[in-house]
């Protein structure tokens, strides 16, 4: 293979910075925006066979004798539009469905859900909690799986380089749909949590085949670490890059065919398993690389200044 990955390395980590710095803003800048699983609220989607502009179903609210708050109207697709509201009764929401129903006779309710803000609150800390805790688990059970792997890089660096590789794979999707959502009002609920987590899963995966091949290597064969590195990723390119293609496909597909309610879940997943994909060949090994040169230079200054 003429990709020579650990020494471009420069390369891989610019691009990864500028991403993980334009994500990081973009948080800073512009949140997430959240659905109503996180915040509480109602949410209610219908179908017309002619869909309204939002201005005439605006006014259809503004005259229905129903305090529903400030409206968050959302086109989707072809017919379909998203209407948020402040909490509603099933008596008012009843009335706001009849005063649609009677300006538009042809529309259908598609899905009415109605949450708590309490609820939205305990949503959000478990979820929150349930990425802390996968992060340490996935930290404990690498330095583990690592532990007989002692030179020239302790086992608990393995650890630390595949927590940040799943920082990476999650903090650039964070990013895309906090722009998604500043932009297009594309909103993140629990189905985004559990993708999240499958992208971690994944991300983990990838890359522990890679760091075990090295690991293999370290034990068979002598020569610079380097080396060594980047036969193993050069061994372990093809399968990586295979199985993320054939998933991949498979997502895309769904994605575009399996309808509205799986299309935040999928584009999560496409983004973070591609992005996941080339973290575990780009960033992790390189910077297994890295640390070593790092720790090396180190002790020559040490043993040249004593």
């Amino acid at each position: 293979m003429l990709l020579h990955v650990v020494r471009s390395r420069p390369v891989w980590y610019a691009f990864s910075g500028i991403s993980i710095g334009l994500s990081i803003l973009f948080l800073v800048m512009w949140g997430l925006r959240q659905g109503i699983e996180f915040t509480g609220g109602t949410l209610m989607a219908a179908r017309f066979d002619t869909r309204p502009s939002s201005a005439e179903v605006q006014r259809v609210f503004d005259d229905a004798k129903v305090d529903v708050g400030s409206v968050i109207i959302q086109p989707v697709a072809d017919k379909d539009m998203q209407f948020r509201f402040k909490p509603l009764s099933e008596e008012q929401h009843q009335q706001v469905f009849s005063a649609l129903k009677k300006q538009f006779p042809s529309v259908t309710e598609l899905r009415f859900d109605a949450i708590g803000p309490v609820v939205g609150e305990e949503l959000r800390s478990k979820s929150i909690q349930g990425l802390l805790i996968v992060l340490l688990a996935i930290m404990i059970y690498v330095a583990y799986a690592f532990r007989k792997v002692s030179a020239p890089v302790q086992s608990w660096k393995y650890g630390l380089v595949t927590i940040f590789t799943a920082f990476h794979d999650v903090i650039i999707p964070l990013g895309v749909f906090s722009w998604l959502g500043h932009f297009s009002g594309v909103e993140i609920g629990t189905s985004f949590i559990a993708a999240i987590l499958t992208i971690l899963g994944y991300s983990i995966t990838d890359t522990i085949v890679v760091m075990d091949r090295i690991r293999e290597n370290l034990q068979k064969k002598t020569g610079r670490f380097e080396d060594i590195v980047e036969l193993s990723v050069h061994q372990t390119f093809l399968r990586s890059l295979a199985t993320s293609a054939t998933t991949l496909l498979t997502l895309v597909a769904i994605h575009f065919f399996g309808g509205q309610s799986l299309r935040e879940f999928t584009l999560t997943l496409i983004i973070g398993i591609a992005v996941g994909t080339y973290s575990s060949i780009f960033i992790a090994s390189p910077m297994l690389v890295s640390w070593e040169l790092w720790m090396r230079d180190k002790k020559s200054i040490k043993s040249i200044k004593s």
